[in-house]
């Protein structure tokens, strides 16, 4: 592996290296309004959530290394202690990029861009009415960033004081992610889409561990520790229970292959038994490895026992 110091680095380097590392990270779509009532609108990377009582935000506008100019939105959101921010869909992404773009202070991206004001409730910036998910929020505080050593950085904490969700995105009173269909920035001008969801829900408990998995098991060629990770989530060490598996009477297949290309790891450990080869292991562990990926852990730990 190879290690880079940052003193190393121009700092354009620096910025695209931290980057690709930090990500993928959320966006913030800043509404900000300055001292004469003019409307700027931008979106930021360096950007997340902190706290949930109250619930504070952050985000990171930088004064141009380049130019030295400041952010309008670092600036406005310093005379006002105000702001919006709005999530960022898929939809928006490329009219999200035109504002990007170093306009006068006058010009408002929201016509730039095609966007359309929502008037907030509690602030005076207006929100992007396109978004799924918007946020008004009040500055608590600004923390430049090593201005002794020339740093151009800034972190504006801020408190939300409202949250404003779509209807079309709320499914039993959660907000659902497939609906919000968020995009997310990666280093130089990549963005990623959060289309494809998966569950990793922590253990409610103190898990096993990786440590304590048995050797055949904590070894296995097949197993990726993702997988191996998902059987230490149990509480306490597995034991065979003599009734698995179960079969009904008219249940049929005759190919480990076949039933595991249609993911049907019951219909494969059914012949692995039937076979008797019980010293392949590898065969076993391929049944295990569809299991544990249908969510179906316990099964897993059952056909892994059985070993």
């Amino acid at each position: 592996m190879r290690t880079i110091l940052p003193s190393d680095l121009s700092h354009r380097d620096r910025h695209q290296l931290l980057l690709s590392g930090v990500s993928p990270r959320p966006i913030a779509f800043v509404t900000s309004v300055d001292a004469e009532g003019n409307v700027n609108l931008s979106p930021f990377s360096f950007y997340n959530a902190y706290a949930s009582n109250p619930p504070i935000v952050a985000i990171g506008p930088a004064i141009a290394a380049k130019t030295g100019l400041a952010k309008h939105t670092w600036l406005n959101i310093l005379a006002t202690g105000e702001c919006t921010i709005s999530a960022v869909s898929y939809s928006m992404v490329h009219s999200m990029n035109l504002t990007s773009a170093a306009f006068a202070s006058d010009v408002d991206e929201y016509a730039k861009a095609g966007f359309t004001k929502r008037p907030s409730v509690v602030v005076a910036p207006p929100s992007v009415a396109e978004s799924p998910y918007t946020m008004e929020c009040r500055l608590i505080e600004n923390i430049e960033l090593r201005r002794d050593i020339g740093g151009n950085g800034n972190l504006m904490l801020l408190e939300v004081v409202a949250f404003h969700v779509a209807d079309t995105v709320m499914v039993n009173g959660r907000v659902d992610p497939r609906g919000m269909d968020l995009v997310g920035r990666m280093g130089d001008a990549y963005y990623t889409r959060t289309t494809e969801l998966f569950e990793a829900t922590q253990p409610p408990h103190i898990p096993i561990g990786m440590d304590e998995l048995p050797y055949l098991i904590r070894t296995s060629t097949v197993l990726t520790g993702n997988e191996l990770a998902q059987l230490a989530y149990v509480p306490v060490l597995p034991m065979l229970d003599g009734t698995f598996p179960q079969f009904e009477e008219s249940f049929q297949a005759d190919s480990i292959e076949t039933e595991l290309a249609c993911e049907r790891p019951q219909g494969a450990l059914y012949v692995w038994l039937k076979n008797g080869n019980h010293e392949d292991r590898t065969t076993l562990h391929r049944i295990v490895q569809q299991y544990i990926r249908q969510g179906k852990i316990e099964e897993a730990w059952q056909t892994l026992l059985l070993e």
